[in-house]
């Protein structure tokens, strides 16, 4: 039981500074699980981080994820579908923008710190325009200063933010 950070943040507005980076370390714990076990999620946004009754963050829907040693473009769900691209545009790392089949590690952890932005922001840091101009915005802009909107937020978590963000992989 339970509910999802996007709805949380939709319902409640932005979420205080300890919170929201707790949670992100909690499913940084999750995804680097994951990734031990040889699995790239490639989907991670706040609908798919759910924040159970007891305050622990549990990552959902592992629809897109594929082992990460797979190198048979044919297999998994983008080679079924005969995709390039699969994945949130808000949270798309550019390399996965592109193609995602190239979606490692890296990849998550990319979405990771622009789910971390919308946790305190409100929004995705790419969240303006159409479709093609929020993917164009990942691969090409730099991430927004959250002291531009949060000037209380902690600098050695921008900074982790901003790595996150980081466009070369």
């Amino acid at each position: 039981q339970g509910g999802d950070l996007h709805e949380k943040v939709k319902a409640e507005g932005p979420i205080d500074i300890r919170n929201a980076a707790d949670y992100i370390r909690q499913a940084a714990l999750g995804l680097h699980y994951a990734h031990e076990e040889g699995f790239v999620h490639r989907d991670i946004k706040p609908a798919n981080l759910i924040l159970d009754t007891h305050g622990v963050v549990k990552i959902l829907d592992l629809g897109l994820a594929r082992p990460s040693d797979e190198d048979d473009e044919s297999a998994g769900l983008t080679g079924e579908f005969n995709e390039k691209i699969l994945g949130t545009a808000d949270y798309l790392a550019p390399e996965q923008a592109t193609d995602s089949h190239k979606a490692d590690r890296r990849s998550d952890i990319y979405s990771l710190g622009c789910a971390f932005y919308y946790l305190l922001i409100g929004k995705g840091p790419f969240a303006k325009g159409t479709l093609g101009e929020r993917i164009r915005s990942q691969i090409n802009d730099p991430p927004p200063n959250i002291l531009d909107l949060r000037p209380d937020t902690p600098v050695t978590l921008v900074v982790l933010y901003l790595q996150m963000l980081e466009k070369n992989p």
